[in-house]
């Protein structure tokens, strides 16, 4: 269940309204960097998370808070298209300004929204989910989450250094310091639950007989002209404790040619094929 207040989470105010603006904005809603995104991931991660509770509860609250995100987005976005004008070629013949400005807008919000928020990224595209990633492993989980936190973070950043009005860069503040901390929650979970050295590999549950050991640590450099780049990945301990890292070049393939057989009567192949 879930209670509602009227008020925002943060306060949303636009000095000079921007509807160019309002399109890019767009992106941290329904973008694959937003927060519709965001919120669906840890509602469902919630839903599925075994364990201990508090790491379900711990999903939900922040689940929550980023609808309450979409919320303040949505209602910067509109603030941003408010004076808009509905004819586009009127006001478009009357002042240049006027038309390079509405030139970068979403034709959508006077079309299909009546100047206000959708649930799209900054083309129009809507929202599909196929960026949710609950994979009931709450390792493998907190990871894409951390991933998640980074990329909405680059997107808030982006967002303040294209405006100049005051009150968009406070309330993108705001959501960039709320990025902050649910990278570092993400993170303490991995860090409470053990550390890298105790959650990896993911999951950590399988277990070794289930898995070629002998593949396990090495970096395959698979270029023909370009020797290996050398780092942490190459050479001295495994994250996760269990072995060294190597390096393996010019490594002859272990599988056979994929030849496959004649094709089937009536398969609609040519016949040279059957």
């Amino acid at each position: 269940m879930f209670h509602h207040s009227s008020r925002l989470q943060y306060e949303v105010r636009v000095d000079s309204p921007n509807p160019a603006f309002a399109k890019h904005l767009q992106q941290a809603i329904g973008g694959i960097e937003g927060e519709i995104r965001v919120a669906m991931q840890y509602f469902f991660q919630a839903m599925g998370a075994r364990g201990d509770s508090k790491y379900r509860d711990m999903l939900m609250m922040t689940a929550t808070e980023e609808l309450s995100h979409i919320e303040f987005l949505g209602h910067a976005v509109a603030l941003n298209l408010e004076g808009a004008p509905v004819s586009m070629q009127d006001e478009a013949a009357k002042d240049p300004v006027v038309h390079a400005i509405l030139g970068g807008m979403n034709p959508r919000h006077i079309l299909s929204s009546g100047l206000s928020a959708m649930p799209v990224n900054s083309n129009g595209v809507p929202f599909d989910m196929s960026h949710v990633y609950a994979t009931g492993n709450l390792a493998a989980d907190m990871m894409a989450n951390a991933t998640a936190e980074s990329g909405g973070r680059v997107l808030a950043s982006r967002l303040y250094n294209m405006t100049g009005d005051a009150g968009m860069r406070d309330m993108l503040s705001f959501l960039i310091a709320r990025d902050t901390m649910h990278q570092q929650q993400w993170l303490a979970v991995i860090e409470e639950l053990g550390g890298w050295e105790q959650q990896l590999p993911i999951p950590n549950s399988t277990p070794t007989a289930h898995e070629a050991t002998e593949h396990s640590y090495y970096f395959l450099n698979t270029s023909l002209d370009e020797p290996t780049p050398q780092g942490r990945w190459t050479a001295g301990p495994s994250l996760d404790g269990r072995s060294e890292f190597s390096v393996r070049e010019k490594v002859e393939p272990l599988g056979q040619k994929p030849t496959l057989g004649k094709a089937k009567p009536h398969s609609g192949a040519q016949s040279e094929q059957t």
